[in-house]
């Protein structure tokens, strides 16, 4: 494990701090979503063409020429803000097996350091060999020009959320998940995320997943760290009788004991239970959130769903916790086919 000596302290930033630029992975022909690509490609230009009118982008790719014709008609001055990588993948999950980048101070020195997680599908449910090495190619490649620490432990980016001041949160049903890191126990575990990210305190969900998520109930699914001591959070759905609504209710619960660094209770904003989506092929029940939103510079991109009262809710709880940013709704009904959805297919890099 790293340790930190006393003159030395590391900072996780907020998701809502200034970003130099936000990292993706493009679909291909090779990875899961060579069935889906005429629906999904649409949907990864948009949330580029967004990002773009805001800050840069970093995008991996398998085909460097092959990706830029997808681009032309875009904008000079946003295309211009794309860095196209040629670079092998299996998958398209940056929020998990990109970089996570902390601050870290030597006494009066502060650097930024991309922490490389090992990433291995989850638990080893899918083949994850080629993402894991993303972030060093990147490196070797002079992508990444600040040091990069490679790290003998599981962890993905969507399992964490920073208040940029001491405070992560996180579930206990993915970081304890013995296909991960079965040789430590949760206080090993807690002791190391801490050292990790100069964390003062890790809060611990017990409760709250979505049927169709690959990822043991990352956080990013479930409830998410804003600006004010708000949590953003997907609320039971309406229908008692929803598989969901025990284990949601539990964690909305757990939500509402929370307290800040200064023992004042979180401002709480629901956001609608996404509507019931199902795969065609094995009618497995799809993980629709509203959750799985991304933080820009200016900007909050939000996850629709195709239903539009819904969509409006969500997107208006969401203005409340960010009034200053202009609420962008990107249609991802075709990203959550592969059982992910916006926030997911992203990293951000703090300036």
């Amino acid at each position: 494990m790293i340790q930190i000596s006393s003159t030395i302290s590391r900072r996780l930033p907020a998701e809502w701090e200034e970003q130099s630029y936000v990292q993706l992975t493009f679909p291909h022909q090779n990875s899961d979503w060579k069935d889906d690509l005429e629906l999904v490609t649409p949907v990864f230009i948009e949330i580029v063409t967004q990002i773009t009118r805001f800050e840069n982008v970093l995008l991996v790719c398998q085909d460097k020429s092959e990706t830029e014709k997808l681009f032309i008609n875009l904008d000079k001055k946003q295309f211009d803000k794309i860095t196209f990588v040629e670079i092998d993948s299996n998958d398209t999950w940056a929020r998990d097996h990109g970089a996570i980048t902390v601050f870290e101070k030597n006494n009066d020195k502060e650097e930024k350091i991309h922490l490389d997680f090992t990433f291995n599908g989850w638990g080893n449910k899918f083949e994850a060999t080629k993402d894991n090495l993303i972030t060093q190619n990147l490196k070797k490649e002079n992508y990444l020009k600040y040091k990069v620490e490679k790290i003998d432990f599981v962890l993905e980016g969507g399992s964490i959320e920073s208040d940029g001041e001491g405070t992560i949160l996180t579930t206990s049903e993915c970081l304890l998940s013995k296909e991960r890191n079965p040789n430590f126990s949760r206080e090993e575990i807690e002791t190391k995320v801490k050292s990790y990210f100069g964390a003062e305190r890790i809060l611990w969900l017990e409760h709250g997943a979505l049927e169709g998520d690959d990822t043991d109930a990352h956080i990013d699914t479930l409830a998410r760290l804003c600006p004010n001591d708000t949590i953003c959070y997907v609320a039971p759905p309406t229908d008692k009788s929803d598989s969901h609504y025990e284990s949601m209710k539990k964690m909305e619960d757990e939500l509402k004991n929370l307290k800040t660094i200064n023992n004042n209770s979180c401002k709480l904003i629901p956001l609608p239970f996404a509507p019931a989506a199902y795969h065609e092929e094995d009618n497995r029940r799809l993980p629709a959130t509203y959750a799985n939103f991304l933080i820009i510079n200016e900007a909050v991109l939000v996850p629709t769903y195709e239903n539009r009262d819904l969509d409006n809710l969500a997107l208006s709880q969401i203005k409340k916790a960010f009034p200053n940013r202009e609420i962008i709704g990107i249609n991802c009904l075709p990203i959550i086919r592969q059982h992910g959805s916006l926030h997911c297919l992203t990293m951000q890099f703090p300036k």
